[in-house]
């Protein structure tokens, strides 16, 4: 048996446990998981050149232009090298799509689908700690101590945009923005769909699924 290297996007609305599948995937089989949000905010917290432009699009209420975005993605995918990857928040468009691909060869496209309803009861009870974007979840994967941060100790914090009206216009524009990439990814035969409520249940499906392509 030997693990060959393996290039995914990983696809699943706000609140969905993207995150969460992605710490599993990298943590399970070796992959870096490469987050257009992750980067984008370490940016912004170290005020390098590209976290100054982020964030005044962020101020702004608009998206970070997809210029930006590509040119910052493909060079982490070219720091990363000869290695495994999962990406995720990239791409979110056919235009950012077609550059990937011209650049590199994607193995599979991960989408979850949880029903928006169970994502808008999740996301209330959602904490977050700020600098590291770290999420925690109360019932389900809970900070060591109450209102602290594992890692560091320090406060967490509940966002504004967590609310339910708000949560649910979110995943109406996310299912926008996202459908034309999922169905563009569809016609390549790389979509590989895995349904359920909660994190659990998904994980077992996509454990099978990942042993099956990485290891051979």
């Amino acid at each position: 048996m030997y693990t060959k290297i393996f290039r995914a996007v990983i696809i699943g609305a706000p609140g969905s446990g993207k995150g969460t599948i992605s710490e599993l995937i990298c943590k399970n089989h070796g992959c870096v998981h490469i987050s257009t949000g992750d980067i984008l905010r370490q940016n912004i917290i170290k005020n390098t050149e590209l976290g100054k432009k982020a964030k005044q699009y962020i101020a702004e209420g608009k998206l970070v232009p997809d210029a930006i975005v590509t040119k910052t993605m493909l060079a982490r995918i070219t720091e990363v090298g000869n290695r495994s990857y999962i990406l995720d928040g990239f791409p979110r468009n056919i235009a950012q799509a077609e550059a990937l691909s011209a650049r590199e060869q994607i193995d599979a496209v991960i989408t979850l689908d949880v029903p928006h309803s169970v994502i808008i009861d999740r996301v209330k009870n959602r904490w977050i700690h700020a600098p590291s974007g770290r999420v925690y979840n109360i019932g389900f994967k809970n900070p060591k101590v109450p209102g602290k941060d594992d890692v560091t100790g320090e406060p967490l914090i509940q966002r504004e945009d967590d609310k339910p009206h708000v949560v649910a216009k979110r995943l109406e524009l996310y299912d926008e923005v996202m459908s034309p990439v999922i169905a563009w990814y569809e016609k390549k035969g790389l979509v590989a769909t895995f349904k359920g409520k909660k994190t659990k249940e998904i994980w077992p499906m996509m454990e099978l699924f990942l042993n099956d392509r990485i290891n051979a």
